[in-house]
């Protein structure tokens, strides 16, 4: 039985009706072929509709006001740019916090070669300190917000000048963020560029990001995490925190990061939390094959919230519940400091990092004065040739601390 449209059987009952007021039989018999091929055409698009992923196609630059983009899509392809209200005036009274959000959405793949430009100049501006200070900024959206996703891939697209964040993914899993130009200027404010929020399985490769933030950061009770082939700076560089904001009690393991070029950089590869923190850990945490160019701290651990050691050492975490940081494995990084101290550990009074390990790092000045490192409460090993000199504690692990379990050992060695 053939089923056709609404529209295309009044389309076709209104052609028939009047070709038979003037010869109903020769009308008739003309009519039949064309139904017939109409009806042909209309199977054959279903049957194509039905093989293909449904999909959404943006080929021209386009003003985009949408929230909350449905379960209903399984293939996004931007091929032309998707671009924000330029004004933060005109945006609606809704939610202001995400521009492009993706809720409760599986396997989605974004891709297509195109822009999604977030045009957040007026933005940053609203976003000043001494606006912040006085509590008259208006909280600046997310540009693209995966929530609550499962299966999701993003790749070869460009995100820029993002409002505030420009790629977050928040209570997700098995995703994918790979080939991507993710970029702002570096006076730009909040504008990280891929932001992890309590998801797990997730690989972000070979992508090129610059920055006014962090060029990815880890927070929140992330867990099997791989960054591999990122070129990254300007910027606050890859970041495991800010863990323990507000009280919170924040989870990160399983993290692995290698292969990167990070220059220009406040920071390298960094692990910070809260001096409020109130438990949970970072751990079995490697950062390997890294090249550092100019980068401000190319190493560091950061427990007392600020960027000076001196005001660190004023300043750290005593709670016992503080955050533990422990089993972060530093492997095959070289380059080159802007700043005297290129390896910083500035850790908890009473929780101190444990287990941290330095392996063939050789980092030196830009400007040709002698590096060094820092260190509080930081117990771990150095192997091979360690430059600066390393300010590890060797900790006495049958006293201070458990021994590794067989299974630690096994998940060690594996990372």
């Amino acid at each position: 039985m053939l089923f056709l449209s609404r529209g295309l059987r009044r389309r076709l009952d209104g052609r028939v009706r009047r070709r038979r007021q003037c010869h109903p039989q020769r009308a008739l018999r003309q009519d039949l072929p064309d139904l017939a091929a109409h009806a042909r055409r209309a199977l054959q698009q279903r049957d194509q509709a039905a093989r293909k992923p449904r999909s959404l196609i943006n080929p021209q630059p386009l003003p985009f006001f949408s929230r909350r983009i449905c379960n209903a899509l399984r293939f996004r392809q931007i091929s032309g740019n998707i671009v924000a209200p330029e004004s933060p005036s005109d945006w609606g009274p809704g939610d202001r916090r995400q521009w492009l959000h993706f809720h409760k959405v599986q396997d989605l793949k974004v891709t297509g070669g195109g822009i999604i430009d977030g045009r957040g100049q007026q933005w940053w501006a609203r976003s000043s300190c001494e606006e912040k200070k006085n509590r008259t900024a208006q909280p600046a959206p997310k540009a693209v917000h995966f929530e609550d996703c499962h299966g999701i891939s993003v790749k070869g697209i460009t995100l820029q000048n993002s409002q505030q964040y420009h790629l977050t993914f928040t209570r997700s899993s098995n995703v994918e963020a790979n080939y991507l130009r993710v970029t702002s200027p570096e006076d730009s404010i909040d504008t990280k560029g891929i932001h992890l929020v309590d998801s797990k399985n997730v690989h972000v490769m070979d992508n090129l990001i610059s920055t006014g933030d962090d060029c990815v950061s880890i927070v929140g009770n992330c867990t099997d995490v791989r960054l591999r082939a990122i070129s990254c700076g300007p910027g606050h560089g890859i970041s495991i925190g800010t863990l323990g904001v507000n009280g919170s009690v924040d989870y990160v393991e399983k993290i692995k990061v290698d292969t990167l070029f990070i220059s220009n950089a406040e920071n390298g590869v960094r692990v910070k939390t809260t001096k409020n923190g109130v438990g949970g850990f970072a751990r079995k945490v490697k950062f390997e094959s890294i090249v550092m160019r100019n980068v401000t701290n190319p190493i560091i651990i950061d427990q007392g919230n600020s960027d000076d050691p001196a005001d660190s050492s004023e300043a750290p975490q005593t709670a016992a519940t503080a955050v533990q940081v422990e089993k972060i494995n530093y492997i095959d990084i070289r380059g080159t400091s802007a700043s005297e101290h290129a390896v910083t550990f500035s850790c908890s009074d009473a929780k101190p990092c444990r287990h941290l390990s330095l392996t063939n790092v050789n980092l030196t000045r830009v400007d040709g004065r002698k590096a060094s490192s820092y260190c509080r409460k930081a117990f771990g090993k150095s192997t091979g040739t360690v430059i600066p000199e390393s300010c590890l504690t060797k900790e006495d692990f049958v006293h201070h601390v458990p021994r590794h379990s067989e299974e630690d050992e096994e998940e060690d060695s594996d990372s």
